[in-house]
């Protein structure tokens, strides 16, 4: 049986495990795949906190002591004011056609009369704030875009904002400024030198010609302007030290003679489902004198309004008020189109986001402009709170007063988001879990929150170094390291909802792999750590899937790949079926959530569909015509022997449910169907001292990862010397940073390589396979979220970051008994 993990009491300080590990990127906000803020630079006050997409939410940190200024978190960015605004921000009106111009189309006094008029965006109706289409079979189009400028516009640094999507090239007033040859979203640069020198009072002219070469098109201008910075906190604090653990990252700075340590903290402690799904994270920050002199001291906290927008230039609101106890600032988009939009490289723009904190006379809380709200915490200065309607920014200033001796004063700050409406799920639009009946506001939210917080500092230390401590146990201390650094990220990427039939939805987002939702390949790999602490979280990975079958929306003999595009939930998007990779997911993990409960219930509701997947794997699974695998980034092919492995235990696993529910003749059946498709494979896959890639190619090796589950589950398909002949050949082939894939590619999965290592008879084999993959996350040039799919013999990330598979490396702690 799989065993439920449930963390022990509070450690005391002597057993607690340090991260030593220097992340990729550090995790501070972890809410969910909207809310999400990390720190890509090895200093926290070295670069912006940026969304895991790597757009910038700006979070600044400060201390005054004794009057002079330590920035310690973020940086002063440059912010941008938008002179001709984007169709995500206000639809404008262009000229436009699709049949190929005069040469002198581009130019400004080109007479465009002839052309369409339409209203920007253009491209495909599924692209945000199109509102003219240019869909295939048309592949090119050619646009004119007319913007005034003002005299005093020109005495500024001026910037093209642009989104493309293929092929473009843009002019400005006839000279040429960009040309790609690929997509990009929400781009900026600064106008090159030659066509400055061409801009003037009015009119002015940007022209575009952008070709479609394949799937979605796009097309989209506008026009910023640089605001000029003070840089009032340009002296930055020395950081001492960082380290991350599950719960937690913890920051220790110096601050002239004050020691300044800085904890961001995510609750997410999986037995709660209530807690998990609070839109509510704590920042604690505790000051001390490091030479027991008396220092005065206040702290500074800001945020941007881009944590509530998709793009830094769209418009917001802003306002401060008080409520229980516990003031807030708030900031959300002018326009809150709710659920308004969905893809992969896509931020929230509507709901809010908040700061919180004590309302008290030694807090002030206030919105503005940032430069006037830097100079009330440096100088002293009052700012003008409606100096910039639209864009402004929120801090909060503490004056904390007198530290001397040794006494050290800790407080701390709240951020949250409600994002109103969730997820659309088949047409109808779901709160979020801990809102799911309406019930409550984000205030409550945020009064219980600040009413749990010593509770819950002590219930995350005991969990972070029980997490430590068993991992460690279970695979090194290294496994522990990697374990705590992919928790929140494992654990943020998807959305807790209830479905309107009042099931558990526990929705992931293909962060960077094509922004799907709920997709089966993407649970597959993340289910060991909701398997461990929650098994009800596991089912609500699967529960969407199986309503899709059994409500009839979807009825292909096998499983679907996803249910939409994050956040619309209202039926698969991706191009192309997994016939045999998706229904053997969902019947191996059936298995898995049944082995942990120690009771086959949850399959018993879906005994139906789940016995039509498996008959689909007995007829089509062996031999695996040419499809695609959750390895779809590798391409199609045929004879796939791992993919055939997934099948073999997809029908292994219906066979032990079965078993479970008391169906013994099936039972027999299937098993027998099982070891018989897997002895056929042995003979099949062969290749001297180990196994191919696919059953038609000599010489060829793959990761057989799909293995595990016959170890785990105690099905016993598979001749135990398959494995013991593989995980020897896996040895020879490691790369400095790991085990590639499979023979024809040196990159590799991250997960998939922790599967494979889980195989070992012993800690020290899983050991040899866990090494280089620590390597790569300590060295990896790539500052971003924990990559899964990168190069083995350079330090780079080859794609996807910030996604939920990451839940995999926790699969050698279900091997613990």
């Amino acid at each position: 049986m799989i065993i439920v993990l449930v963390a022990a009491c509070q450690p005391s300080e002597t057993n607690k495990t340090r991260n030593s590990l220097r992340a990729p990127a550090y995790p501070l906000v972890s809410i969910d795949p909207y809310t999400s803020g990390w720190a890509f630079n090895d200093n926290l006050y070295d670069g912006a906190v940026k969304h895991w997409t790597g757009a910038d939410f700006p979070l600044i940190g400060a201390l005054s002591v004794d009057s002079l200024t330590y920035r310690f978190m973020g940086n002063e960015s440059t912010l941008y004011k938008a002179l001709a605004k984007m169709a995500g921000e206000e639809a404008w009106e262009g000229a436009y056609t699709f049949d190929k111009p005069a040469d002198s189309w581009n130019a400004t006094d080109f007479d465009d009369a002839k052309w369409k008029r339409g209203q920007a965006a253009f491209g495909s109706r599924n692209m945000t704030a199109v509102r003219t289409l240019w869909e295939n079979p048309v592949r090119e189009i050619w646009m004119r875009r007319e913007v005034q400028l003002s005299e005093e516009d020109l005495t500024n640094k001026i910037f093209l904002n642009y989104s493309h999507d293929d092929i473009v090239e843009i002019y400005f007033n006839g000279v040429e400024v960009f040309r790609a040859g690929c997509c990009g979203d929400g781009k900026l640069m600064e106008l090159p030198e030659e066509a400055v020198k061409l801009l003037k009072p009015g009119r002015n002219i940007i022209a575009m010609h952008c070709e479609n070469t394949a799937g979605e098109a796009l097309i989209d201008v506008g026009l910023s302007v640089a605001i000029p910075l003070e840089n009032k906190l340009a002296q930055a604090a020395e950081q001492k030290s960082v380290e991350v653990q599950a719960t937690q990252t913890h920051y220790v700075f110096a601050c002239g003679g004050v020691e300044l340590q800085l904890s961001f903290t995510a609750p997410l402690l999986m037995d709660n489902l209530e807690l998990i799904s609070r839109p509510v994270n704590y920042l604690t920050y505790k000051v001390s004198s490091l030479d027991g002199k008396a220092h005065n001291v206040a702290a500074y906290f800001e945020a941007a309004p881009a944590w509530a927008l998709n793009k830094p230039y769209q418009e917001s609101r802003a306002e401060q008020f008080a409520a229980n106890g516990l003031s807030y600032l708030k900031t959300g988009s002018a326009s809150q189109e709710i659920l308004g939009k969905k893809g992969d490289n896509v931020r929230i723009d509507w709901g809010y986001f908040y700061l919180a904190g004590k309302d008290a006379p030694e807090y002030q809380y206030l919105t503005g402009d940032p430069a006037a709200l830097r100079r009330a915490f440096t100088d002293g200065e009052t700012p003008n709170v409606d100096s910039i309607e639209g864009r402004k920014h929120l801090a909060v200033i503490h004056k904390i007063g007198k530290v001397e001796g040794k006494t050290q004063i800790s407080n701390r700050i709240m951020l949250g988001y409600d994002d109103i409406y969730s997820i659309q799920y088949f047409g109808t639009n779901l709160r979020p879990y801990w809102n799911a009946d309406s019930s409550k506001t984000i205030i409550d939210a945020f009064a219980q929150a600040d009413k749990d917080y010593e509770s819950l500092m002590k219930q995350c230390a005991a969990f972070d170094a029980d997490l430590m401590k068993r991992a460690s146990l279970a695979g090194g201390v290294k496994y522990a390291e990697l374990c705590a650094l992919v928790y929140r990220q494992a654990i943020s990427a998807h959305k807790l909802v209830k479905s309107p039939d009042g099931e558990l939805l526990f929705l992931s987002k293909e962060n960077f792999s094509n922004g799907s939702i709920g997709t089966v390949d993407v649970t597959y790999p993340s289910a060991p750590l909701f398997l461990i602490y929650n098994p009800e979280l596991c089912k609500g990975l699967l529960n969407h899937i199986f309503y899709y079958s059994e409500s009839g929306r979807w009825t292909k003999p096998f499983a679907a790949h996803d249910v939409g595009t994050y956040p619309i939930a209202n039926g698969q998007t991706y191009g192309g079926d997994m016939p045999v990779e998706e229904s053997g997911n969902m019947i191996i993990l059936t298995a898995a959530i049944a082995d942990a409960e120690g009771n086959a219930d949850y399959a018993a509701k879906h005994w139906d569909v789940l016995t039509v997947w498996t008959d689909y794997l007995v007829e089509n699974g062996l031999d695996p015509e040419n499809q695609l695998c959750t390895d779809d980034f590798a391409g199609h092919f045929a004879h796939n022997t791992n993919l055939s492995i997934k099948a073999i235990m997809g029908i292994a696993s219906y066979a032990k449910l079965a078993d479970m529910l008391g169906k013994k003749d099936v039972a027999e059946k299937y098993l027998a169907t099982a070891k018989e498709m897997a002895a056929q494979w042995k003979t099949m896959a062969a290749d001297s001292d180990h196994y191919r890639l696919t059953f038609d190619q000599q010489g060829t090796w793959s990761q057989k990862y799909n293995l595990v589950w016959d170890k785990l589950l105690k099905t016993d398909v598979f001749a135990k010397d398959i494995t013991d002949a593989e995980i020897a050949w896996y040895l020879g082939k490691q790369n400095i940073y790991g085990l590639p894939l499979d023979n024809r590619e040196t990159y590799t999965k991250a997960d998939w390589i922790i599967w494979t290592a889980t195989l070992a008879k012993d800690k020290a084999t899983f050991e040899k396979f866990i090494e280089p993959i620590y390597k790569f996350a300590n060295e990896t040039t790539d500052r971003v979220p924990m990559t899964d799919w990168y190069f083995t013999d350079k330090p780079n990330q080859r794609g996807f970051q910030a996604r939920s598979v990451v839940g995999g490396f926790f699969i050698k702690l279900m091997d613990e008994k």
